[in-house]
């Protein structure tokens, strides 16, 4: 459709991908993007980074200026130009000029809605104090790193423990500012299980964090030039700076004034072509909700990486005569959590649960390169699958090295709906400095093949507190590991022993065994089950998995 007159809505991600595959998809129509705030195309990923002076360059934020922009792609970009209402009828777009005060209209034939999404300011007595902030765009940026310099050596406190949240809290810690996060859930990281968010919250502590679980704030007063943050537990914290990171809402205002269909979650509504309820009007990033691929179920996505390759759709759709179809997102997503890392894909064993969707779920701890080559470190990997096939349905992963690109193997057998027999099979690239003969991720499809296939049955540290009365919980490691601390009520049969004393053990109850990370404990159950025993388990993760949650658990029963 070349010849046309195109507006985008937002400068941002979404936004300045639709315009620039626009424009090299048709060179004689004419495109207009508006930005109500002041830049474009900037890393908005990056903005924690800059604050912490990380990253030392502040221009190094922004993919493209406005100028630069309407150089290269001969784009007409309005910076500081609000779209405030759109006539369907007479397909114009009403625009308040922010730097001059005029209000005019701007026609069309396609428009393409990015007005990403807002940032959560729930209505606590004293939000609006000074020294409170939300983080979603540079101007924030510049407002919070200034009034950080002004307050190094204070107390910051980081309301929510998410992405940002957890991205922030490094980069306050980092300048040299004492950090509290206060989270209201009972974890970190909502998209990850709780076996996972436990290692991270422990890694966290070391750090010297204040992390403050099942806690919410109730209001917030100023005394003495400094804000005195209220929490639900009835205790008071002082501090300089505050970041609200309680997460972000689409920002449908436009939509909802123009009568577009709003989803069942609160986004704008697009079909399989990003096409809102007006076939002239597409929406792409962060507004939007779509059929999650694994729950089929409506959900946004807030991940700059969708965002952008819904732009190149979108703009494949609005030239080509939706000739592309975008197929959701499984939210693959990382984060770097002061020395740890930690990644995401596909769905958490938690939500599947909630969705009423079948699933086993594996533990395993692995290398994150051979053993034998200096610097190996623990990968903790949680892998869910359907027990009837073995489709892939969620991996999470903490540890150190090599997080990104095993979590990138996994995402796209997750995203294929292929299932845990591939994971088996991948060809990786090995060398000692990288990566195992067997990598992590064969090792964990290797484990899910043992489920599937009935070689080994687990249990899981959630299970510990209800075992049958008559189950013999068998610890498998060494002596010197077991006195070490081992699981209470546990008797120790190190699995080297163990062909030797199966005369002592009753065949007539369940046998519960674990090691330290659950290798161990398989080769113990493949033992007594051919030698007759036929109630084995085996602890998923083992007695690390075990050890992170009964932490964390123990921590919870003190603080309440």
């Amino acid at each position: 459709m070349k010849g046309m007159k195109y507006i985008i809505v937002g400068a941002v991600a979404g936004g300045a991908s639709t315009a620039a595959r626009l424009r090299r998809m048709d060179e004689q129509s004419q495109i207009i993007m508006f930005e109500k705030g002041e830049f474009i195309s900037y890393a908005n990923c990056g903005l924690p980074y800059y604050i912490g002076e990380v990253i030392r360059d502040r221009n190094a934020l922004f993919v493209q200026t406005a100028a630069n922009f309407r150089k290269r792609f001969n784009i007409d970009v309005r910076v500081k130009s609000e779209v405030t209402g759109i006539d369907r009828e007479r397909k114009t777009v009403t625009v308040h000029n922010h730097l001059t005060g005029e209000t005019y209209k701007e026609s069309y034939d396609k428009l393409v809605l990015s007005p990403g999404a807002d940032p959560v300011r729930p209505p606590l007595p004293g939000i609006d104090l000074e020294g409170i902030f939300t983080l979603r765009n540079v101007p924030d940026t510049d407002r919070i790193k200034e009034y950080a310099r002004q307050h190094l050596g204070g107390h910051a406190v980081v309301v929510g423990a998410g992405f940002i949240g957890l991205e922030m809290a490094e980069n306050l810690h980092h300048l040299g500012l004492d950090v509290t996060i206060v989270e209201m859930s009972g974890q970190i990281l909502a998209p990850v299980d709780k076996p996972i968010a436990a290692i991270v919250q422990q890694h966290i502590r070391t750090k010297g964090v204040d992390l403050r679980l099942h806690t919410s704030v109730t209001r917030f007063e100023r005394r003495n030039e400094r804000l005195e943050v209220h929490l639900s537990t009835d205790e008071l914290i002082s501090a300089d700076l505050v970041i609200l990171s309680i997460g972000v809402r689409p920002d449908t205002r436009l939509a909802v004034q123009a009568g577009l269909q709003l989803g069942k979650a609160k986004g704008i509504f697009v079909n399989e072509y990003l096409q809102t309820s007006d076939p002239d009007i597409y929406a792409v990033g962060d507004a939007i909700e779509f059929a999650n691929p694994i729950t089929s179920q409506s959900m946004n996505t807030f991940l700059a990486g969708p965002a952008n390759k819904q732009g190149r759709i979108c703009a494949n759709n609005i030239v080509n005569g939706n000739s592309d179809q975008y197929h959701g997102a499984i939210n693959t997503a990382i984060v770097k959590v002061f020395d740890m890392t930690v990644a995401t894909a596909g769905t958490a064993a938690k939500h599947l649960k909630a969705a009423g969707i079948p699933h086993v779920v594996s533990t395993t701890h692995s290398g994150s390169h051979a053993s034998y080559y200096p610097g190996a470190q623990q990968m903790h990997i949680q892998i869910a699958f359907s027990p009837v096939d073995g489709t892939l349905l969620s991996a999470q992963i903490a540890g150190y090295d090599g997080v990104d690109k095993r979590i990138e193997m996994f995402s796209s057998v997750i995203g294929r709906k292929s299932d845990v027999f591939e994971l088996t099979e991948i060809e990786h690239a090995y060398a000692p400095p990288f990566s195992s003969a067997k990598d992590p991720v064969n090792i964990a499809g290797f484990v899910a093949e043992n489920i599937l296939k009935e070689k080994m049955s687990p249990f899981y540290a959630e299970e510990i507190e209800r075992l049958p009365a008559d189950a013999l919980l068998i610890d498998v490691r060494s002596e010197k590991e077991y006195f070490a601390g081992s699981i209470p009520n546990a008797v120790n049969i190190p699995v080297d022993n163990l062909r030797g004393l199966l005369h002592t053990l009753p065949t007539n109850r369940p046998l519960y065994v674990f090691c330290q990370v659950g290798q161990r404990g398989y080769l113990a159950q493949v033992i007594l089950n051919q030698h007759g025993f036929t109630n084995v388990k085996n602890l998923s993760g083992g007695y690390y998995t075990w050890h992170a949650c009964e932490a964390e658990c123990r921590r919870e029963a003190v603080m309440a």
